[in-house]
């Protein structure tokens, strides 16, 4: 490990200064690149159709919604132990996508939240208990599903007929979520992100667009331009106001939250991106590329610049990734049912 950290220390500072100077991909062969594991996932040999994956703060797991597996997957970052959560769609088969059983959970009053997209169901899991404790029909195929804390609500995006779906909860009794409405999103949604202190969430247009939702009037305060060809991820550093776009292209943006929405700084690494992942005690954005196979790892300063600081050899079809706080990143592999864990050796990033 001390060789590892020798290794990244004198080589990671080159590889940055080149970042700065150029928003083009820079060659993997300059970057340092991280050490990567596998974690085989119960019931995931015959594939499965990862998407959305999360870091439950409040429990100190890895939530991994395993589609087809049928089971909801929580993993201790430090142990990689695995509890399995069981009883949702199952199927023995592996189709390609992320059509079959739950593909999405966030947490929220000490629950989770999961939505099956073979039982078109929003479920409500005791994580303590490892039972689903309530259940909701969905108003169409889900996609992701977000806990809004200031309002006690769950929010579900439904792409296929362009909108967000809400849920509330009761303040007591059983925790059985009852529809509350939709709101409109012509031309999306494509991920969803709650930011808590200025009251917005954030998701984007296909091509193109970033909406600012408030979170209390349901209303899109505002539209930003994202600098992508292909919207698909999104991550939030909350703390300093900036927004994160990973464009199919191959590229990550930075946006301003408390500039206007203001393109910051982007840059181009990988092809096939999807999902992507920051951490924010490093300030370290992860940009996954399904069909690069690769993962960068990109630092961003406090002027929120993006400077290129490793890679990762991932797998054809690794789109989805999260981070932990244990300074791992955790990517997907649905051809193998499996988990690949990056150790981020990377110095933080936030004061350079």
């Amino acid at each position: 490990m001390f060789a590892a950290l020798l290794l990244a220390a004198t080589a990671f500072s080159a590889v940055a200064l080149a970042a700065r100077r150029s928003k083009e991909a820079l060659p993997a062969s300059k970057a340092t690149t991280a050490s990567v594991t596998t974690l085989p996932l119960p019931g995931g040999a015959a594939g499965i159709g990862f998407d959305d994956l999360i870091f439950a703060a409040g429990l100190k797991k890895v939530v991994v919604p395993a589609g087809r597996s049928g089971n909801l997957d929580l993993i201790d970052p430090e142990s990689h132990e695995i509890i399995t959560i069981a009883g949702f769609s199952a199927k023995e088969r592996f189709r390609k996508g992320q059509s079959e059983g739950i593909t999405s959970a966030d947490e929220g009053r000490g629950l989770l939240f999961a939505t099956d997209r073979t039982a078109l169901k929003l479920d409500v899991v005791d994580p303590g208990s490892r039972v689903i404790v309530a259940q909701a029909l969905l108003a169409s195929s889900p996609d992701y599903v977000r806990f809004v804390e200031s309002t006690g609500e769950v929010w579900v995006t439904e792409p296929d007929a362009e909108r967000i779906e809400i849920f509330t909860l009761a303040d007591s009794g059983p925790p059985t979520p009852v529809h509350a409405g939709f709101i409109p999103v012509p031309g999306g949604p494509e991920s969803l992100v709650i930011d808590g202190t200025r009251g917005r969430a954030y998701t984007h247009l296909w091509k193109g667009l970033t909406l600012a939702i408030d979170t209390r009037t349901r209303a899109t305060k505002e539209k930003w331009p994202n600098g992508c060809k292909g919207s698909r991820g999104i991550a939030l550093d909350r703390k300093r106001g900036f927004l994160f776009a990973g464009c199919s292209e191959g590229k990550a943006v930075v946006l301003g939250l408390d500039r206007g929405g203001a393109t910051l700084d982007s840059l181009r690494y990988g092809s096939g991106v999807d999902i992507i992942a920051y951490n924010p005690q490093l300030a370290h954005l992860y940009l996954p590329g399904a069909s690069s196979a690769t993962m960068a790892i990109l630092g961003v300063s406090a002027s929120g610049r993006l400077s290129l600081l490793g890679t990762a050899k991932t797998a054809s079809g690794a789109h989805c990734v999260v981070e932990d706080d244990n300074h791992q990143a955790w990517v997907c592999d649905p051809a193998h049912g499996h988990l690949l864990l990056v150790y981020d050796i990377f110095p933080a990033w936030e004061n350079q």
